[in-house]
C-alpha cells in the first residue's frame, strides 16, 4: 500500500492528528498492513512540502491536525478512481482502496468495488490468453522451457486475477448485510505504563516461587 494515498484519503474524510491517523490507517485496513509510526509521521512532512495538505490547527491538547488540500482532495479521487501507486502491486492496491473506502462514512464504494472488478476481469483475460499462446510455443519435443515457464507465471497471474474477483464479489456480500463505516475517532489513545520496581520485584518473585513448585 502507499502510505502516502491511504493518509491522504483518511484526510479527505476530515482533519487528523498524526497518531490518530496513524492508528486508524491500520483499523481501517482490518490490522493487514503494519506501517511504522516513524513512517506515518513523514509521509506527513512530504505531504505538507508537496502541498497535499496543511494545518488545520491543534486538538485540545496541543497536538497539530492537519487536513487535505484540493489539490490532496483531488489526489484522493484519482487513487480511488483506480490510479496505483507507481511501483505496487495491483493486488496490494485493490484491497487496501477498497477497504479504505468502504470504512469511510460519505464514500460510496459500489463504484470502486465495480471498477476493481472491472481491471481484474482484464487482467484474468489477458493472463489467461497469454497462458495458451506460451502453452503453445512450449509444445514441441525440442521447445525451450522458457515458454512453458512464461504460461506457468501467465497462469498464476490469471489464478490470482479469478481470487480477486472472488474477493471483491465477498466485499460487495457483506457490504450488503453490514455496515462498514465507521467515523474517525478523535480521543487520544491511552498509553500503559511502565511496572514500579516494587511491582517488577513482586512479579520476579512470584515467578521464582512458581518455577521452584513446579
Amino acid at each position: 500500500m502507499a502510505v502516502r494515498d491511504a493518509l491522504l484519503a483518511l484526510l479527505s474524510a476530515g482533519p487528523g492528528y498524526g497518531f490518530q491517523l496513524h492508528g486508524d490507517l491500520a483499523e481501517r485496513t482490518g490490522g493487514r498492513r503494519e506501517v511504522n509510526v516513524g513512517q506515518s509521521y513523514a509521509t506527513l512532512e512530504r505531504l505538507g512540502k508537496q502541498g497535499l495538505i496543511e494545518s488545520a490547527g491543534a486538538t485540545d491538547d496541543g497536538l497539530p491536525l492537519y487536513r487535505a488540500t484540493g489539490a490532496g482532495s483531488a489526489a484522493t479521487s484519482a487513487w480511488f478512481a483506480g490510479a496505483d501507486a507507481s511501483g505496487s502491486d495491483p493486488w496490494d492496491e485493490t484491497v487496501d482502496r477498497v477497504l479504505v473506502a468502504a470504512s469511510l462514512p460519505g464514500v460510496d464504494a459500489g463504484p470502486i468495488v465495480a471498477a476493481e472488478r472491472l481491471r481484474w476481469q482484464e487482467r484474468a483475460v489477458e493472463a489467461s490468453a497469454r497462458a495458451v499462446i506460451d502453452e503453445a510455443a512450449g509444445d514441441g519435443a525440442d521447445a525451450s522451457p522458457l515458454p512453458r515457464l512464461a504460461a506457468l507465471a501467465a497462469a498464476a497471474e490469471a489464478a490470482r486475477a479469478r481470487a480477486a474477483l472472488e474477493w471483491l464479489d465477498e466485499v460487495t456480500a457483506v457490504a450488503g448485510r453490514h455496515e462498514l463505516a465507521f467515523a474517525p475517532r478523535m480521543e487520544r489513545p491511552r498509553r500503559g505504563r511502565r511496572p514500579s520496581k516494587r511491582s517488577a520485584s513482586s512479579n520476579g518473585a512470584a515467578a521464582a516461587q512458581a518455577s521452584a513448585d513446579a
